[in-house]
């Protein structure tokens, strides 16, 4: 056998040249068929270079965006299309610390960038404008600076940009316009300034606009009204002057009016009538003048209307009765005047009704029961007169009646206090009579009770103490008689007593007053007998006013267990004897002190001079002597009253003391100023 044949073992010539261009004929096809695993691709390399500007401790969740993971269509929050092509970012809520990303142009067909709540900081990259299919931007909720670039407005494609909930300043760029296919724009919670551009009105598809919690001022621009498929707006907390135009009414598609906390000045348009898909209007807390526009009432679809904190003035439309799906009526602080429309008893979907701090007058609606899903009523501060309507009982859902401050007579009745989901009844300083009904005991879930300057009569039903829930009760200055009821310390969630200016009498049983109780006023009565050491019990007590009664015997030294009491005031009543040094020992007491016109006896204790943060102390009208060296360290009193006493002795020589009217001094013939009487 030849030489040749042994050294090639085929039967057939095998040049070396066709096994070369064999192996990388094969090599080229695996390629081709495997092309990451061989190098990672540009879009690879530019999400790398991203990744490398980020904080690489806190970025772990980012491990699998590596070189030795060569496909990023495998990488965390990386989306691609079936060749490969990255077209979706998402990370969200994640602590990247880095800035965004300007080098992403490899990735062609990226429409989706998610990066909110990402700890992302420094301004938006100009380069954004490159990345031409980009549908969705959200880089909300991050710490971006700096302007929003005019670039991002070449992205022709962009349905959504959420730059919201950063600290992005300066003005909205004129080139918005460009942005045609923009549905979504959410720039709110920023430090933006400048006008809302005449440009916006170029975005036809827009349907959210939401540029709330910024600088941004002036008028809204009449071009708004080309915005036909706009559904939001939402402009609250701002700084928008000027009227609302009467374009608005050419968005027929809009369902929420979001412009509340603003300066916007002129009438509401009544274009507002034509938005039959309105749903919520909330122009509340601006400098709205004239009146509310009837036209209101032809927006059927009206589920929230707040008006409230403006200078809207003449009556409230009949029309509003229309409104049949309204749930939120808010008309209050404004000068609306005429009275509360029968009318509106057909918004039967109403669960909020106020009209406080205007100046309707007449009387509360007859009807007004037929509002069964009613659960707060407000008409406090108006010119409201005649009696309360029995109706308003069928209103079962009620939480919260608010009626104070108006001209309402007659007696409250009985039916009211069978609303056993009434948390909050406020009838104060209006002219209504009668008693009290022992029906009170129904409403177990009344937190606040408040019928303060009225003319109530009769004594305190013991049915009160079934009350568990009773925080607040106020009573004041009524004609109310007889002892207070023990019953009261059934309301063991009582914290606020005012009973004063009554006709009380009897002792006061303070060994049954509620152990929770923080404020009591039971002055101007004709409460007699001591005050007894169970007052010690009243620990969580700040202020104390049984001042105007016919107390008397001494001040029990438990008091000392009150110790946060910030307001003490026993003064004209009959108490006797020394003071007692357990007052000076009360650390909080720095409102005021007042035990003046009663019999006090003996020397102001030595402890008062540990009162130093008292600001005012009345020891006038009493039976004292000795000298005022006690309170020279009172550097905190604004006012004191030693007035008519024995005291005797030089005057402390303090700032304070040498600037005390002499009226304030008198009456003490042994006290001296500078070596002279007083």
């Amino acid at each position: 056998m030849s030489a040749t044949l042994k050294q090639n073992p085929f039967p057939f010539p095998f040049p070396d040249t066709f096994f070369f261009f064999s192996f990388s004929f094969l090599f080229l096809i695996f390629s081709l068929l495997f092309p990451c695993c061989c190098s990672i691709d540009d879009q690879g390399q530019a999400l790398l270079a991203w990744r490398n500007t980020l904080n690489a401790s806190t970025t772990t969740v980012l491990d699998s965006w590596n070189s030795s993971h060569l496909n990023p269509c495998r990488w965390f929050g990386v989306y691609c299309d079936s060749v490969g092509h990255v077209e979706k970012i998402s990370l969200k809520s994640l602590d990247l610390q880095g800035p965004l990303p300007a080098n992403l142009q490899a990735l062609k067909s990226l429409n989706t960038l998610i990066l909110s709540s990402t700890n992302l900081t420094g301004p938006i990259p100009k380069e954004f404008g490159d990345y031409s299919e980009l549908v969705m931007i959200d880089i909300s909720d991050n710490a971006i600076s700096g302007e929003i670039p005019a670039e991002i407005c070449r992205l022709k494609k962009l349905q959504f940009l959420s730059l919201n909930t950063n600290s992005l300043q300066g003005n909205i760029p004129l080139e918005i316009g460009n942005l045609s296919s923009l549905k979504n724009l959410m720039l709110f919670d920023n430090q933006l300034g400048g006008e809302l551009p005449p440009e916006i009105g170029n975005c036809t598809n827009l349907i959210l606009l939401g540029l709330a919690e910024t600088g941004i001022s002036g008028g809204l621009p009449p071009t708004i009204g080309m915005l036909k498929r706009l559904q939001t707006i939402a402009i609250y907390t701002s700084f928008l002057s000027g009227p609302i135009p009467e374009e608005i009414g050419n968005c027929t598609d809009l369902q929420n009016i979001y412009l509340y906390q603003n300066s916007i000045t002129g009438s509401i348009p009544t274009s507002v009538g034509g938005l039959e898909k309105l749903e919520s209007l909330f122009l509340w807390q601006n400098a709205l003048v004239g009146t509310v526009p009837s036209e209101l009432g032809n927006c059927r679809e009206l589920k929230v209307m707040d008006l409230s904190e403006n200078l809207l003035t003449g009556p409230i439309p009949v029309t509003i009765g229309k409104l049949s799906k309204l749930e939120e009526l808010q008309l209050s602080v404004n000068q609306l005047s005429g009275t509360i429309p029968n009318e509106i008893t057909n918004c039967t979907s109403l669960t909020h009704l106020e009209v406080d701090n205007n100046g309707i007058s007449g009387e509360i609606p007859a009807n007004i029961g037929k509002l069964t899903s009613l659960t707060l009523f407000f008409a406090w501060k108006n010119n409201l007169t005649g009696n309360i309507p029995e109706s308003l009982s069928e209103c079962r859902n009620l939480q919260a009646l608010d009626l104070s401050y108006n001209s309402l007579f007659g007696s409250v009745p009985n039916q009211i206090f069978g609303l056993t989901n009434l948390t909050k009844l406020l009838l104060l300083s209006n002219n209504l009579a009668g008693f009290i009904p022992p029906d009170i005991g129904n409403c177990t879930n009344l937190y606040r009770f408040r019928i303060s300057d009225n003319k109530l009569g009769g004594t305190v039903p013991s049915e009160i103490g079934k009350l568990k829930s009773l925080n607040f009760l106020d009573m004041s200055n009524n004609r109310l008689v007889g002892a207070i009821t023990p019953a009261i310390s059934g309301c063991e969630s009582l914290e606020f007593l005012d009973l004063h200016s009554n006709g009380f009498s009897g002792p006061l049983l303070d060994n049954t007053l509620p152990k929770s109780l923080q404020f009591v006023d039971i002055s101007d009565n004709r409460i007699t007998g001591p005050l007894t050491p169970t007052i010690g019990s009243l620990t969580q007590l700040t202020k104390l006013n049984l001042g105007k009664n016919q107390l008397s015997g001494e001040i029990p030294p438990e008091i000392v267990s009150c110790s946060r009491l910030q307001l003490l005031d026993v003064g004209s009543n009959g108490f006797s004897g020394e003071i007692p040094a357990e007052l000076g020992r009360l650390p909080s007491l720095e409102i005021s002190l007042n035990l003046s016109c009663n019999q006090f006896s003996g020397e102001i204790p030595a402890e008062f001079s540990s009162l130093v943060k008292l600001g005012v102390l009345d020891l006038s009208y009493n039976n004292l002597t000795g000298k005022l060296d006690a309170l020279k360290t009172l550097q905190n009193l604004v006012s004191l009253n030693v007035s008519f006493n024995a005291f005797s002795g030089d005057l402390p020589d303090t700032p304070f003391f040498q600037k005390l009217p002499l009226t304030d001094l008198a009456g003490n013939k042994d006290l001296r100023i500078s070596g002279g009487g007083v």
